[in-house]
């Protein structure tokens, strides 16, 4: 009885029901980033280049927690999302030309989600033109009829069901100890395709949409400046293990399709298709599932990030506890983007689906460093962030993120612009020589 009215158990205690109350947002932000477009980034790594990919998860799992600590603090400290001051600082011609863009790439990634739904269910023996409306009806209702409370809840349950990919993953039986030896162990292959992939799998790690999501979710929550270290906590563990689970769909895809000479998927459905064979129907269903659970999961959380910045970088109300008539803005928004996204997966074959979904994800590549640039010169104004602005080493870790990204976009852009003439290796040996 002593031991549990000690001071220490009892601070615990009073410790742990904060953190459960701060919980949600980065987890549920962090989480999303293994959509649907995610998941056939990293089935495309394992399946092409086996193990040789998976070291470039620990500098991306870095880069990704110290931009979503960046806008997650932001959030607490100044109560306003990132478009809002980014409209605030910078103007609204300014803020009307980042949102415009970033509302049509949101679109293609809208897209992409409603097509790895039905890919994932045609594993599961369930048709295209049945899964599309009734999923994009349940991601509709569940946002526009529910309140924060309940939705974030969810959204915190299906987080849970990413369990299917590691369990996926030892159906597989890969090679373990080679999997963790190219963990920590670069092996860099110099040429355009292993180059493009290494731009993808950042492009789909950090993207453009979770940064302004994040901000406005911790803001809607309502964290303080005074728990925003448990809330700094929830951002890291949401990113650790957004990253594990890349490492599980990897090694899964590396161990089967990669080790049998398959290298080529077109979709994630496809993927799981492919581990059945080697693996069996049990890893092939679990990856169909996370699949699902990751499309629905994301298909609700995209429109909804796009609808919260859009709104907050116009002037307009949003939010999910406002009724329709206080946010019609917010709601109609966000309507549009899961109807039009879903009748484009019904009424598009993939061949015509694939150029949206691949313009969404090359332009992501392409937003990124300016939205990044805009969060660096808001954080570091002692006018704004009081002492809560950056330290030396998160500044340079963050320019050089974005350094690293817009050197990648560029060269990928020379390699595909003319292609047959220019690949990397070439151009590193023009590099050297001239």
């Amino acid at each position: 009885m002593k031991l549990l009215k000690s001071p220490r158990l009892r601070r615990l205690r009073f410790n742990l029901i904060i953190f459960m109350a701060v919980i949600g947002p980065g987890i549920i932000t962090a989480n999303v980033d293994n959509d649907a477009g995610g998941i056939l980034t990293y089935s495309q790594a394992g399946a092409q280049f086996g193990f040789s990919l998976l070291w470039t998860l620990v500098p991306i799992t870095v880069a990704l927690i110290v931009v979503q600590e960046m806008v997650a603090r932001m959030g607490v400290v100044t109560g306003k999302g990132l478009a809002d001051l980014i409209r605030e600082e910078f103007g609204l011609r300014v803020t009307f030309v980042l949102m415009a863009l970033l509302l049509v790439v949101d679109f293609g990634n809208t897209v992409a989600e409603f097509a790895g739904l039905a890919s994932g269910m045609k594993v599961l023996g369930v048709e295209r033109d049945l899964a599309v409306p009734a999923g994009a009806f349940v991601v509709w209702a569940l946002v526009v009829r529910g309140t924060y409370r309940l939705v974030e809840k969810v959204f915190l349950i299906a987080c849970v069901f990413y369990i299917a990919y590691p369990i996926s993953c030892y159906l597989a039986h890969p090679d373990w100890t080679a999997a963790l030896v190219r963990t920590i162990k670069p092996s860099v292959q110099f040429n355009s395709e292993y180059f493009v992939m290494l731009l993808g799998l950042i492009g789909t790690t950090i993207a453009p949409w979770m940064q302004f999501y994040l901000q406005s979710a911790v803001v809607e929550k309502g964290i303080k400046v005074k728990n925003y270290v448990l809330s700094k906590w929830d951002v890291i563990i949401g990113c650790i293990l957004t990253d594990l689970v890349a490492f599980f769909i990897i090694v899964a895809c590396a161990a089967t399709i990669y080790v049998n000479g398959h290298g080529k998927i077109r979709d994630a459905g496809e993927a799981a298709a492919a581990l059945g064979p080697f693996a069996g129907r049990a890893a092939s269903w679990l990856f169909a599932f996370g699949l699902v659970n990751a499309s629905l999961f994301s298909a609700s959380i995209l429109p909804l990030a796009t609808a919260y910045y859009v709104c907050e970088g116009l002037g307009f109300e949003s939010g999910i506890n406002k009724g329709f008539s206080e946010a019609p803005a917010f709601y109609s928004l966000y309507t549009s983007l899961i109807v039009l996204g879903a009748l484009t997966v019904i009424w598009l074959s993939p061949e015509k689906q694939f150029p949206v979904i691949l313009l969404s994800q090359v332009a992501n590549g392409i937003l990124l460093p300016f939205v990044l640039i805009f969060m660096l010169r808001l954080i570091n104004r002692k006018d704004l962030m009081g002492e809560h602005c950056n330290t030396k080493t998160f500044n340079a870790i963050a320019w050089v993120t974005c350094g690293i990204i817009i050197a990648l976009t560029a060269l990928s852009a020379v390699t595909n612009l003319l292609p047959g003439r220019a690949t990397v290796s070439g151009i590193l040996h023009w590099l050297r020589w001239s």
